[in-house]
């Protein structure tokens, strides 16, 4: 403050502005709580919990009112899992998968969200990354999260896990892959009715030197199933069918040399004849389409190819890829449908459920030669 004598005058005060500081913004509002609504309607917890349990014919017209005003005002909404839990459920179900890059999974995944949607359940992803050694740690991880029951798409490998699911007394489906000694509903494609549709379909293209090519077969039970089957389909036809022969080629991500060598001695054992190749998922397809462009080759002409799994780009890579359709949404939708039954009380032996896959033909199996028809 600056005080001035002015001649003639009175003494005359000058006062300097206070500079203003602006305060510090206010910290995010945390999520209201039950005890703020009871709070803010100057009632108890417990009458804000009868309120929103839809008990609010317990308290008179005023309260309820006042409740709902606050529970407005403070923008509060109850935690879905804290309700679950005060009933007894949490209204989630775990869902393991063996490879989320496999697109069988990711197909499966948006079925069986579809259903536990519908019928009010959220859905948690595991996945194991093709890793046997984690499905227990799967099984335990979920069940920290309180899921009411588990959907495993697992390698089937760990009976620890089959264990550890069975002890947390937790209803459990399994899709595609049967597990050791665990009795759960199953749900899967038919995959002796669906490896027949593609080797049928070779061979009456004219294929006659097959090679059934899969990611590591033993202990998964679908690839063990599929194998043995087209095993039998040569085994059973070859004596109708000249020439017909076929093998199986077991590969991995990080052996391409030993894939290109395989189709390589396919061609060669060929002798002239056409060769093919059905592929167990499609992981494997494009694993077998990458081949072939390191080799040159060109799909149906110089090799024939149907691969398990309709995906997107089937119909984009060359003459476009022929699969074998699972029908995946279903599966998913259903696995989900049994282990909700299941929550629901129903009290039944374990189910098998399987499903027909469905053969859509494109240029990959179309030789430039005449078809022969196989005989039944």
């Amino acid at each position: 403050m600056n005080t001035q004598k002015l001649p003639g005058s009175t003494t005359l005060t000058l006062s300097m502005p206070t500079p203003k500081i602006k305060p510090p913004p206010a910290p995010p509002h945390a999520r209201a709580t039950i005890a703020d609504v009871a709070r803010e309607a100057g009632v108890s917890k417990a009458t804000v919990s009868r309120f929103l349990n839809h008990r609010d014919t317990l308290l008179t017209p005023d309260i309820a009112a006042r409740v709902e005003v606050a529970i407005a005002a403070l923008a509060y909404s109850p935690s879905p899992m804290a309700q679950g839990l005060k009933r007894g459920r949490s209204r989630l179900i775990g869902l393991v998968v063996a490879d989320v890059t496999n697109p069988f999974s990711v197909a499966v995944l948006r079925g069986a969200e579809k259903a536990c949607q519908q019928a009010g359940y959220l859905l948690m992803l595991f996945n194991l990354g093709n890793d046997s050694r984690r499905e227990s740690e799967a099984i335990k991880a979920l069940t920290a999260y309180q899921v009411d029951g588990f959907i495993l798409n697992t390698l089937g490998g760990d009976a620890g896990a089959a264990a550890e699911a069975a002890r947390h007394g937790k209803p459990v489906v399994l899709v595609d892959r049967r597990h050791h000694d665990m009795q759960a509903d199953f749900v899967s494609i038919d995959n002796v009715g669906a490896v027949l549709l593609g080797a049928r379909h070779l061979v009456e293209a004219g294929y006659r030197e097959l090679l059934f090519v899969s990611e590591p077969i033993k202990n998964v039970s679908s690839r063990m199933e599929r194998e043995a089957a087209f095993r039998s389909f040569v085994s059973d036809a070859a004596p109708d069918i000249a020439g017909l022969h076929g093998s199986t080629f077991e590969c991995t991500d990080d052996d391409s040399a030993g894939l290109d060598k395989a189709l390589q001695s396919l061609r060669q054992r060929a002798e002239g004849r056409l060769s093919a190749v059905i592929s167990s998922n499609a992981v494997v397809t494009l694993r077998v389409v990458a081949a072939m462009a390191r080799l040159g080759w060109r799909l149906g002409a110089d090799l024939g190819l149907v691969g398990f799994d309709e995906t997107e780009w089937s119909p984009f890579i060359g003459p476009g890829l022929s699969s074998i359709a699972q029908p995946t949404d279903e599966l998913g939708r259903l696995a989900a449908g049994c282990l909700i039954e299941r929550l629901k009380g129903l009290d039944l032996p374990p189910r098998q459920i399987l499903l027909s896959g469905r053969l859509v033909a494109r240029g990959s199996s179309v030789p430039q030669a005449s078809p022969v028809n196989l005989q039944t």
